[in-house]
């Protein structure tokens, strides 16, 4: 439903093998097999790298949802359980990304960063977090480097609770919660995100082959490990600390993020 193709156009991209459909290991599949993710792409994005033109490869994906899950989940809603509908909505119909460097489907051991959507952060500049920082860095890390991609996690605003709710806890921070105290105020987690998608993604790109990932989070690596996805060794990237996040940054810190500790 979510990944709709008319049908005229899907059978134009399948020829061309600019849509391709993937099962949970990230393996191509053909048939009448139902798949698990779709992928379009590569699509060339011209993005200026300290001061040079890369024309990046953007591979977005989206995880296959049928009509009669999502009315499974709105009942889920009408029996109290409003898990099932709320992990639906984060999970399943958000529109992730790859953007890779030229070349980084051939790289041996790529520097990859898994990165978690923040329109605050990433769009309009805020102060409040690094997470704008952070996808700066990671591009010019890559660029350095001599290739690499960022797996951006669309539906992952707020650690998983979207914009809305993160205005909230923006609110009740500002009233003297951390970033997790503020999600759990809400009756939410403390962190819902998950990032199994981006394993399946990155072992059809890669062919199994592992990856160097640029976080200071250990539960990205959990979360790709389990998924499959081989990680050679995690690099830090500490980055775009000011006056208004430091307590954010230390808060990270203190739920297990590798962060210094003269923060």
């Amino acid at each position: 439903m979510f990944s709709y193709v008319d049908k005229t156009i899907r059978e134009q991209l399948l020829k061309n093998h600019q849509l391709v459909d993937l099962a949970d290991d990230g393996t191509e599949i053909t048939g009448d097999n139902t798949p698990y993710i779709s992928v379009l792409g590569p699509v060339t994005i011209p993005r200026e790298i300290d001061g040079e033109t890369v024309a990046l490869e953007w591979y977005p994906f989206v995880r296959r949802v049928e009509l009669s899950h999502v009315l499974d989940a709105a009942n889920a809603v009408n029996t109290s359980d409003s898990d099932a509908f709320r992990e639906l909505l984060q999970a399943n119909m958000s529109v992730n990304s790859v953007f890779a460097l030229p070349g980084f489907r051939d790289q041996k051991n790529p520097l990859v960063r898994v990165h978690s959507c923040c329109l605050t952060g990433d769009i309009f500049g805020s102060m409040r977090c690094d997470c704008g920082p952070q996808l700066s860095a990671a591009f010019r890390q890559m660029k350095e480097a001599g290739g690499g991609a960022v797996v951006y996690m669309s539906g992952h605003e707020g650690r998983g609770i979207g914009l809305w709710a993160k205005a909230i806890t923006y609110l009740l921070q500002d009233a003297g919660q951390d970033t997790f105290e503020a999600n759990v105020s809400l009756g939410l987690p403390e962190d819902s995100r998950d990032f199994s998608d981006a394993a399946v993604i990155l072992r059809y790109l890669l062919s199994e082959r592992p990856v160097r990932l640029l976080s200071n989070n250990p539960h990205k690596r959990e979360h790709l490990e389990q998924g499959g996805q081989t990680v050679s060794n995690t690099v830090p990237l500490v980055t775009g600390l000011n006056e208004y996040n430091i307590r954010y940054i230390r808060s990270k810190r203190s739920k297990g993020h590798t962060l210094p500790e003269e923060i």
